[in-house]
């Protein structure tokens, strides 16, 4: 595989397809759905003991769901979605910094 055509794949999985996905409507509510779309790549070529040229590369690609926009009645709203792998993470680390910065009970005071 050549530089070129691992750019040209990284170039094809990056869209706007990717981070919006298709519209549907029901009871004339639209709903679009949106994601955060990331990715990074690299390539490489050099040349052997023997003079040999060679390359290669790869590319990755991830996303999650950021919400959906609603249409109804002609007006547009944003509904988030909600990570409950994030607000449990966020919770978690709130407790631990509590915990760790609290004034200890076996401590005298004065």
């Amino acid at each position: 595989m050549q530089v070129q055509d691992v750019l040209g794949s990284a170039r094809d999985a990056i869209t706007v397809r990717r981070v919006f996905g298709e519209p549907y409507e029901k009871d004339g509510v639209t709903v679009i759905p949106a994601a955060r779309v990331g990715g990074g790549g690299g390539a490489g070529s050099g040349f052997d003991e023997a003079g040999h040229e060679n390359s290669g590369g790869g590319f990755g690609a991830g996303g999650r769901p950021a919400g959906v926009y609603v249409v109804k009645d002609g007006t547009v709203s944003w509904q988030p979605a909600v990570d409950p792998n994030r607000v449990v993470a966020v919770v978690g680390a709130v407790l631990v910094t509590w915990l760790l910065t609290r004034p200890r009970g076996a401590r005298r005071r004065r």
